[in-house]
């Protein structure tokens, strides 16, 4: 299978609002969270703001720069879900959120997907010399646990999130 990071463009418009619309009617039903929430923030059917807007260019007093990947399944060309990569922690990312944020669409959970992003934007995180990397996931969300651990991921310590959930920091060091 063909899978790889993308940065979004217009040829992707179709596939990006299936993925969204399935990943917002779940979290309707199911109550699942939307991770990662820089995908969400906007509305993908004005498709140039949501392109424009997508990702963080200059750092402001609450946000850092980032960068925003979808992860493509080629042979479908079916976009699976999609990485955030914070270039540098402020006091806030330390705390809850870390480096990155990911997410792979319900329909495609539980395949493997989300171990082999967190590898590929591993690899984009080294390219920004980014060398040691900070992920975190609700406790109870133990396929993301999973997926952080086998890409190296060790569990600093837990706390309760602004949510009121018990959250896990894991560090990857790069090597």
């Amino acid at each position: 299978m063909a899978l790889k990071l993308i940065k979004l463009t217009r040829e992707y418009e179709k596939q990006l609002g299936e993925m969204i619309d399935e990943w917002k009617e779940d979290q309707e039903i199911n109550h699942t969270n939307r991770s990662p929430w820089a995908v969400f923030k906007n509305d993908y059917h004005d498709f140039e703001h949501y392109l424009a807007d997508l990702e963080v260019k200059t750092a402001t007093e609450n946000k850092v720069p980032d960068s925003v990947f979808f992860f493509l399944d080629e042979e479908r060309n079916r976009l699976l879900g999609a990485v955030n990569i914070r270039h540098y922690l402020n006091d806030s990312l330390l705390r809850e959120g870390g480096h990155i944020g990911d997410g792979i669409r319900p329909s495609e959970r539980r395949k493997g997907y989300a171990t082999e992003m967190i590898r590929l934007a591993l690899i984009e995180c080294k390219k920004l010399g980014i060398d040691k990397v900070l992920m975190t996931c609700e406790k109870d969300n133990t396929g993301s646990a999973r997926s952080i651990m086998k890409n190296g991921g060790v569990l600093e310590n837990e706390f309760i999130n602004s949510d009121g959930e018990i959250e896990q920091r894991y560090w990857i060091t790069i090597p």
